[in-house]
């Protein structure tokens, strides 16, 4: 069975046509871990990271999330997948 990760965040270096995420791993958290942390802390790390619960979706985001085009595709080991 095929199983993908959807993604609408068609300006992402991960986004591929059909809205399906192409890195090999993601990490998603609050968004206030999310935006206190340098890019380099992403899925790869997801072990040794703490829990970040929230109440609502909307306090969610996609950390592994690099705009196209960025020089920071390298920054935290995740890998797009073919």
């Amino acid at each position: 069975m095929n199983q993908h990760i959807h993604c609408l965040v068609n300006t992402c270096h991960y986004w591929a046509q059909g809205n399906v995420c192409k890195a090999n791993e993601i990490i998603v958290t609050s968004d206030e871990f999310g935006n206190s942390q340098p890019d380099r802390i992403d899925a790869t790390m997801a072990k040794q990271l703490s829990p970040t619960p929230v109440n609502t979706c909307m306090a969610t985001c996609c950390k592994t999330f690099v705009p196209k085009g960025s020089d920071k595709t390298n920054a935290d080991s995740v890998q797009r997948m073919s």
